[in-house]
């Protein structure tokens, strides 16, 4: 009915009906809507070819046979050749004919064809939507200072009381083994190494650091070049022998192999 205002060439109702055309073919389920939708791809092609006819390239009309014959040779047959042979049936493509036209087309669409699903794209759920967590606001500075060094004071007077009891508790052994036998040095490796435990070991030597810095004990050299332990007389003589400056501290390192 519309088919002079399709084909003319200011008029974008061939494109329009394809476009609407389209949209329908997603509502179709049954084979009579798929034979109708076949039916106007037809008529539309039909149009469209006309359409294309008339149409003026730097003033020479497209010749729809004439881009078929020349088609047609690129291929490999030769239409003049074939009519003037009768001998020959002709008509008949070779095998490689469409693969000429694709190298050929090659050579003027350069992209890779884009991949598409013969029945559509899968339909995917929307997203779920994330619930909104609220944070928490912080604290101030004042109450954040009043809050957390609760936990900490009580967790650092827990290791210091440990500490302190343990260094407490060689300090006495110290004490014992020297009024035993005062005249008989104390080896300081054989005070502090546990044979079976090389973490005893290090916690041991970190003890007795303490008993050094406190002056409760004192560390020197025997004639061999090895380290004796002894506790002091007392604190406070401990303290008149090491005064301002006098004491020294040492870092010691002790390796599991040299432990072994």
């Amino acid at each position: 009915e519309n088919r002079e205002e399709m084909l003319s060439s200011k008029s974008n109702r061939l494109t329009e009906a394809l476009e609407e055309a389209n949209k329908l073919f997603e509502k179709v389920c049954r084979a009579r809507e798929a034979a109708l939708d076949a039916q106007f791809l037809v008529l539309a092609s039909n149009l469209g070819k006309e359409k294309a006819s008339e149409l003026r390239s730097e003033m020479t009309s497209f010749d729809s046979a004439t881009f078929a014959e020349d088609l047609l040779t690129l291929m490999g047959i030769n239409r003049t050749e074939v009519e003037g042979n009768d001998s020959e049936p002709g008509g008949f493509l070779p095998r490689d004919a469409w693969q000429k036209v694709g190298e050929e087309a090659l050579k003027y669409f350069r992209r890779a064809p884009t991949f598409h699903y013969m029945l559509g794209s899968f339909k995917s759920d929307p997203p779920v939507a994330k619930q909104r967590i609220e944070r928490q606001k912080k604290a101030s500075k004042g109450e954040a200072k009043q809050i957390m060094p609760a936990q900490l004071k009580k967790m650092e007077e827990s290791h210091e009381e440990a500490t302190e009891k343990e260094v407490e508790r060689i300090l006495g052994i110290l004490q014992t083994l020297f009024e035993n036998d005062p005249d008989t040095p104390i080896s300081f490796f054989d005070f502090v190494i546990d044979p079976n435990s090389f973490a005893r070991t290090v916690e041991n030597m970190f003890h007795v650091s303490f008993l050094i810095r406190d002056g409760l004990a004192e560390i020197r050299l025997d004639d061999d070049k090895l380290p004796i332990i002894e506790p002091t007389k007392s604190r406070k003589v401990g303290e008149d022998k090491r005064g301002p400056g006098a004491r020294k501290q040492v870092v010691m390192s002790l390796t599991q192999e040299e432990w072994k």
